[in-house]
C-alpha cells in the first residue's frame, strides 16, 4: 500500500528500490538482501536468530515482488486516496509489527536491530526507530530511491505508530522473551540423545 500510495517510498523501500536498481534485482530481492545484512549486523550488537526473523527475511521480500508485479494493490491517482492508502499502510506495518514480535519468535532483521539499539541506548523506542529510518532514507537516496513527502511522514510516522500500538497493547520491547532458533536446535539434539540413549 505504501508502494503504490507513490507519495515517495518508506524509509526501507527507498534503500531496497535503490539497491534495486543498482544491482539490477527485484525490490523484493533487494529486501531479502538488506535483511541479510541487517542480520549479521543484528548478531553483531548480540541479538540471536528466531523462526520469526527468518520468515521476516524470506517471506516479506517474496510478497512485495507477489503484490507489485502482479498488481494485487489497488494504485489511486486521487491525491486524497493515495494518502488514505499510505497512512492505511502505515498502521497496518506498525500493527503488524507489534503482532509479530508478542508471539517471541524472533524479531526480523529490521526490528532486531531497533530491539538491540534501545536495549543499548536509553531513548524512547519510537525515537530510536526514527533515527534508524532517516538514515537508511539518506543512503537510499544517494542510490537513487524514490523519496517524497510520504516518505518524510512514514520516517516520523512509523516509529511513532508503533510506539503507540506497543503502549496500546502494554507491550515493552525491552523484557521481550524470544525463543530461538539454537534454543529449538539444542532442544531437539538433546530430544535425540535421550531417545538413543534409551
Amino acid at each position: 500500500m505504501t508502494i503504490n500510495a507513490d507519495k515517495g517510498l518508506a524509509p526501507w523501500g527507498v534503500l531496497h528500490q535503490g539497491l534495486s536498481m543498482k544491482l539490477g534485482i527485484t525490490i523484493g530481492r533487494a529486501s531479502q538482501l538488506v535483511g541479510a545484512v541487517v542480520i549479521i549486523l543484528d548478531i553483531l550488537l548480540g541479538q540471536r536468530i528466531g523462526w520469526g526473523t527468518i520468515g521476516n527475511v524470506t517471506f516479506i521480500g517474496f510478497f512485495i515482488d507477489l503484490f507489485t508485479i502482479n498488481h494485487i494493490v489497488p494504485a489511486y491517482e486521487n491525491v486524497l486516496a493515495s494518502y488514505a492508502e499510505m497512512i492505511i499502510g502505515m498502521v497496518i506495518m506498525s500493527l503488524a509489527t507489534y503482532l509479530y514480535l508478542s508471539v517471541q519468535l524472533g524479531a526480523g532483521p529490521r526490528d532486531g536491530l531497533m530491539i538491540a539499539l534501545t536495549k543499548r541506548i536509553p531513548l524512547p523506542v519510537g525515537l530510536i526507530r526514527n533515527l534508524i529510518e532517516v538514515g537508511v532514507v539518506v543512503a537510499g537516496y544517494f542510490l537513487g530511491g524514490s523519496v517524497g513527502l510520504g516518505t518524510l511522514v512514514m520516517a516520523i510516522g512509523l516509529g511513532r505508530l508503533i510506539q503507540l500500538f506497543f503502549g496500546l497493547f502494554k507491550f515493552d520491547v525491552r523484557k521481550v522473551k524470544h525463543r530461538y532458533v539454537d534454543e529449538d536446535f539444542a532442544f531437539l539434539f538433546r530430544h535425540i540423545r535421550n531417545t538413543n540413549g534409551k
